[in-house]
């Protein structure tokens, strides 16, 4: 039995047979190419959140599906009772291209966080030191397993489960002054998200990374960097905490890692990876050769094209346009994030979630958090092009929400990400460097 062309016997199984967690809008998606997602009857529609910052490559990316189909017909699966090459491998990519000496492996972001925070607790256990605190950041986001939902600043994620893991304390982010204070004897480690991905986009202060540490060097707290979103050249670099010009002694990884495929990576230093002893911590399924064959073509991609090259020219139109837009209409108070993670938000005139739905009417798929704040989070290929025609259709629904002169421009995108939409010419202009051919455009490309 296939159902997957049938949406409302999709929709229909998903009420009565899944666990109702999520609120889906009405679509499924069953094919996906480059930057566009296609549903059950063929519409096309322009990825602006990339699976929460997931689809690193995009859709159908021919490196990364051509590895993980060698994988699969070579070997998916074999315990960590042995050695795994494809885990090695990826070890030894990640640690070459950070700050790292060591890596472990899971299966998403909140197992990483949870192997982090096990670790920092281990390291100052084996040291026979009394530590064990965490201080996090409120309006943090580090997952949703006891440990990390523990450290997750926002009681929202945590309330109906309580009681939380002990040993955790929540500051104000950016406020030196407040994380101070919060330091005593027993702080093991200050774990911070370098941009707060799930409480609408917020980065952290150059100064303020830079002053915290100074304080863990000096007082012997380990800072971990919580780079699940952040990292795998989301930012516009490898790693977010490059940006910083801080090195933290444990990171955390996942999402963009496998390009769709899921995978979560722990890294650290060599002095750090003394909490943990052999049977310390584990993992059935992490670092099984198909998610880490996947991680390797991520990060052998990176290294044979310019995608970083273009992730920071498309972030610099996105947020031209972007502020441009923000001159024009009030109703937007700030455009914020680093790279291709963009926070847009709003005043109370608009409805994010409505917004959003508007948006996936017209074509574009972005995310929405809390009231005010649109999120997006594009495949690191996304082209200029594709990012010029998001803003036109923002400004353009902008408009007619604020009762603005007609805008031409609605019309003309009003059917964009369908079958029948307009032709446009293919991004071809973007100048490679000298050593890294630029991306492929997308088979596709000229349909939009």
């Amino acid at each position: 039995m296939s159902i997957e062309n049938d949406l409302a016997l999709i929709s229909d199984f998903d009420k009565n047979y899944c666990l109702q967690v999520f609120l889906p809008l009405p679509v499924a998606f069953v094919k996906g190419k480059g930057s566009y997602l296609y549903d059950t009857q063929g519409t096309k529609y322009l990825d602006m959140i990339g699976g929460i910052a997931v689809n690193s490559l995009g859709h159908g990316n021919p490196k990364l599906t051509s590895a993980i189909s060698k994988q699969a017909k070579d070997l998916i699966h074999c315990c960590n009772y042995y050695y795994i090459p494809q885990r090695s491998e990826l070890a030894y990519r990640l640690c070459r291209a950070s700050f790292a000496d060591k890596a472990f492996f899971c299966n998403s972001g909140t197992e990483a966080n949870e192997a982090a925070i096990k670790l920092a607790r281990g390291y100052f256990h084996y040291k026979e030191q009394d530590k064990f605190e965490i201080i996090t950041a409120e309006k943090s986001f580090h997952g949703r397993t006891y440990g990390a939902m523990s450290a997750t600043g926002q009681e929202k994620f945590s309330k109906p489960f309580e009681p939380i893991v002990p040993g955790f304390k929540y500051v104000p982010f950016n406020d030196i002054d407040a994380l101070k204070l919060a330091i005593t004897p027993k702080t093991a480690a200050i774990m911070l998200e370098l941009i707060q991905g799930e409480s609408g986009v917020n980065p952290a202060d150059v100064e303020y990374i830079k002053e915290i540490r100074k304080i863990c060097t000096e007082k012997d707290i380990l800072l971990i960097f919580d780079e699940v979103q952040t990292g795998i050249g989301r930012t516009g670099k490898m790693f977010c905490y490059q940006q910083y010009g801080v090195t933290p002694d444990i990171m955390t990884l996942a999402k963009g890692l496998g390009g769709g495929v899921p995978i979560g990576a722990m890294l650290c230093t060599d002095e750090a990876s003394k909490g943990f002893k052999p049977g310390d911590h584990g993992s059935t399924f992490g670092g099984n050769p198909l998610a880490c064959a996947a991680g390797i073509a991520v990060m052998e991609y990176f290294g044979e094209t310019n995608l970083l090259d273009n992730v920071n020219q498309v972030s610099v139109v996105l947020f031209e346009k972007l502020n441009k837009l923000k001159n024009k209409y009030s109703c937007i108070k700030s455009i914020r994030g680093m790279g291709l993670l963009i926070g847009i938000e709003f005043d109370d005139s608009i409805i994010a979630s409505g917004l959003r739905e508007e948006l996936f009417r017209n074509g574009f798929l972005v995310s929405s958090i809390g009231r005010s704040v649109i999120r997006i989070a594009p495949p690191l290929i996304i082209t200029k092009i594709q990012a010029t025609q998001f803003v036109k259709a923002l400004g353009s629904l902008l408009s007619t929400r604020m009762g603005a002169k007609p805008n031409p421009i609605l019309n003309a995108i009003k059917n964009i990400g369908r079958k029948e939409a307009p032709a446009v010419s293919s991004l071809s202009e973007q100048k490679p460097d000298d050593t890294k051919p630029a991306l492929p455009a997308p088979d596709d490309e000229d349909d939009f």
